[in-house]
């Protein structure tokens, strides 16, 4: 393994009123309104961190009255520690990705332990607290981030600013920036680092993660030097993640020939191993087309964010049906057949019913648009004024249309922002036309991007072939835990494949597919969509509890454990039972 590439290290305190885990924030305050910044258009940096832990919290976990979290599952008791942060590279990498440990200050000298976290989908460096911060600091480890480069870390070209190591805005040549790309136009709008980076970092997600872990170490190492030097054949290095820091986990473990972890986790990973399941940008380009007409079929009907107060589908679904029946790619003389039609197609390539219905909120919500567009960007290795099929990032104006960058959305999008724009400050742009249904020709440029033989689609296809997960070592204790329900990253494309894989060179990995559990635990507190599943992550915290037994309390490591018969939540609150973990 390369040594750590780093610089600058921030070591701040936090203790008192304030602390690892909430920031000081608590449960309640976690699920509260964002907090405001005395003055802003210049918050602090301590300001700044607050709010990028209550943001991260709050897209990843669900704080509603009914979730229980902190009653059922999970909580966030008070953990006073300090925090050490800076900019890592990976060799050849033109963007840094930052790392982060968080260092307890009850860490266990006996029990040494360090969890490493990359962060979920495209999200900062807090981006997985809510998960490996929430299980480990309350046990005494040490967390190791990274945003595996990705991140919020957005740069304007309206001001020449981007995001220092502090989280505060400041201009080129100022400050070392999270992200700086090369110099444009203040007409160029605003460049995202994972898009446009040039580096296609899905690639190195597993390398960020090694990175991360290897920055932890040497971190205390700084803080314990009468107990140095720590290292894997000391301390126990957990790696875990969820969702694209699932994905990058699993990287991870197949980059692990020396025993660097002790063990891995992966919740809903964005996991693609070649010849085995597919990769998301193609499901994903083919889910944009198709979904909106195949959920407007009756059999969704009661499925929500399927239909409209009104009881029928949203317009722009109906458009699509029509569009491509216009095309010659239904058949159907009314949107019931051509509705039908839709979902025999996608069933015959793969998607389940159950994926299907929970994907309703992904196609309401226009995420399939929004990934394509920007993974395509980092895939081809493009920047901000070049991204394919004339998509760019802007800031939001009068009507929805690109206009001025409110300075008071930009002073606090690091602590805002989930690393893949549009969001209520910044547009997704282009990729249209005039019509009845305008976006469809972007997303029919973008799946070409996958499906065509020229040279851009060969260059995607081999950004993607770089970032397949390779094969782990046989030793290495592994869980996947997956809902059965996700409409984003469905089983059937990933985890099943993978594990089928797994199991067949050998591997024994423990395989969770939980019952009524879908992607966004977030998405539970929404009325009318939490009744109908579980959340994810106390499935998560138990495959870890049963990690901590193994590596330190001598149970044996547990194999082909059964999945949990997990129930519905239905209209009232979570209960215990519903999960049915023992």
């Amino acid at each position: 393994m390369r040594e750590v590439d780093y610089g600058e290290v921030r070591v701040t305190d936090h203790r008192g009123r304030d602390d690892l885990l909430s920031a000081g924030l608590g449960l309640a305050g976690l699920a509260g309104l964002p907090l405001p910044f005395v003055n802003p258009l210049d918050p602090t940096a301590e300001e700044l961190r607050q709010r990028a832990i209550q943001t991260n919290w709050k897209g990843i976990a669900d704080l509603g009255p009914l979730g229980g979290y902190g009653t059922v599952y999970g909580g966030v008791p008070d953990v006073p520690g300090r925090e050490y942060q800076a900019f890592a590279r990976i060799p050849g990498a033109r963007a840094p990705h930052r790392v982060l440990l968080q260092l307890p200050d009850h860490f266990d000298k006996q029990k040494r332990c360090l969890v490493v976290a990359p962060s979920s989908g495209s999200r900062g460096i807090y981006g997985a607290i809510a998960l490996a911060g929430a299980w480990g600091l309350p046990r005494g480890c040490a967390v190791a981030y990274t945003d595996k480069g990705t991140g919020t870390g957005y740069f304007d070209y309206a001001d020449n600013s981007g995001v220092a190591l502090d989280g505060r805005r400041a201009k080129r040549g100022e400050a070392e920036l999270e992200f700086q790309p090369s110099p444009a136009p203040p007409s160029a709008g605003i460049a995202v680092k994972h898009m446009h980076s040039g580096d296609n970092p899905e690639a190195d997600w597993g390398r960020h993660v090694i990175q991360a872990a290897q920055f932890g170490l040497a971190m205390l190492d700084r803080a314990f030097p009468d107990q140095a030097p720590f290292t894997p054949q000391n301390t126990k290095i957990i790696a875990t993640g969820l969702s694209n820091g699932g994905g990058a986990v699993l990287q991870a473990a197949g980059l692990d020939n020396e025993h660097f972890f002790a063990g891995v986790v992966a919740l809903e990973p964005n996991v693609y191993a070649t010849g085995h399941g597919r990769a998301m940008y193609d499901y994903a380009t083919e889910a944009a087309i198709w979904l909106p007409c195949a959920l407007s079929s009756a059999r969704f009907a009661g499925v929500p964010f399927a239909r409209m107060p009104n009881g029928m589908p949203p317009p722009a679904w109906l458009l699509r049906c029509a569009s491509l029946r216009a095309q010659g790619k239904l058949r159907g003389d009314t949107v019931a057949e051509q509705a039908e039609q839709g979902y025999q197609y996608l069933q015959a390539r793969g998607w389940t019913d159950e994926a299907i219905s929970t994907a309703a909120s992904t196609t309401a919500f226009d995420l399939w648009r929004v990934i394509a567009a920007g993974y395509a960007s980092s895939y081809l290795r493009r920047g901000a004024t070049d991204m394919p099929c004339g998509f760019r990032y802007a800031a939001l104006g009068v009507g929805g249309l690109p206009g001025a960058t409110d300075p008071f959305a930009r002073a606090g999008w690091w602590a805002d922002g989930a690393g893949i724009p549009p969001d209520k400050s910044i547009g997704l742009f282009g990729g249209t036309q005039v019509s009845t249904d305008p976006t469809l020709i972007g997303m029919e440029c973008l799946r070409a991007l996958w499906t065509g033989g020229d040279h851009e689609a060969q260059a995607l296809h081999a950004s993607i072939a770089a970032a397949a997960a390779r094969l782990p070592r046989s030793d290495l204790p592994l869980w996947i835990v997956h809902g059965a329900g996700d409409g984003l990253l469905p089983t059937a494309f990933s985890s099943e494949p993978y594990v089928a894989w797994l199991r067949g060179e050998g591997r024994e990995p423990n395989y969770w597919r939980v019952p009524y559990a879908q992607h966004f635990d977030a998405f539970l507190a929404l009325p009318g969509f939490g009744e109908h599943h579980v959340p994810l992550l106390p499935f998560g915290y138990a495959a870890l509890d049963r990690l901590w037994s193994y590596l330190y309390e001598g149970a044996t490591w547990p194999t082909d454990v059964p999945t949990p018969a997990a129930q519905p939540r239905g209209a009232g609150a979570l209960a215990r039972s519903m999960l049915g973990l023992p």
